[in-house]
């Protein structure tokens, strides 16, 4: 059983069920919701009937490609992964390609642009599982107060949040570049030189390239 836990081919696996479709974005969608959803899977040896495939939906439709802030969708139905937001402040444990930083933006964790401009997924509604609703505040937090939160902060305000997995090392190098495509201020040239000489190379190379962002040593 995996939900999103597992390297399942899980979207081609959905497809092939005749649970919706792929999108250009490279996502299953389903007519009611959309792509926003999760694919849970099940292992068996059972001999179950086979349903439909589903014809797509797509349509001339291009605003999945045209929005990616990286071009990581560089055809339709074809992602390069290594270009992908969600790949870069998620699964990528290393460094951000220096010129990748300032398409990142703002995000901190994960990227939905192609999702969010999507037209079927204006069918979507908010699930009602309370796992799934905003915890400590996040929806109005502070780039600069998320960074100068300590590692036990982190630990036990994200307890039992999927943002916790990438570790504390990847969220304030994520953080870092956040605050480097920022505007400046005062207060956040002050909070990047208070993790200038962090214990994370990772750390203060990213630290450092935001400062100089701001044209700051």
């Amino acid at each position: 059983m995996f939900t999103d836990s597992a390297p399942v081919m899980e979207v081609e696996l959905a497809r092939r069920a005749g649970l919706g479709w792929r999108g250009k974005h490279t996502l299953l969608l389903e007519r009611r919701a959309g792509s926003f959803f999760f694919l849970g899977e099940i292992y068996t040896e059972l001999p179950l009937p086979a349903d439909a495939q589903l014809a797509e939906h797509c349509g001339s439709c291009s605003r999945c490609i045209d929005v990616c802030p990286t071009r990581a969708i560089v055809a339709p139905y074809v992602l390069d992964a290594r270009r992908c937001i969600s790949y870069l402040t998620i699964e990528l444990r290393g460094a951000i390609p220096v010129e990748l930083r300032p398409l990142v933006g703002n995000r901190v964790y994960g990227c939905d642009d192609c999702q969010l401009v999507c037209p079927w997924n204006r069918h979507a509604r908010v699930s009602p599982e309370p796992d799934f609703r905003v915890r400590d505040g996040l929806d109005r937090a502070t780039l600069i107060g998320l960074f100068a939160w300590t590692e036990s902060e982190f630990e036990g305000r994200l307890a039992g949040s999927a943002i916790r997995r990438i570790g504390y090392e990847r969220w304030l190098r994520n953080l870092a570049v956040g605050l480097g495509n920022a505007p400046r201020s005062d207060a956040l040239v002050a909070a990047l030189r208070a993790r200038a000489d962090h214990a994370s190379a990772l750390v203060r190379e990213h630290v450092a390239w935001a400062l100089a962002q701001h044209r700051m040593p």
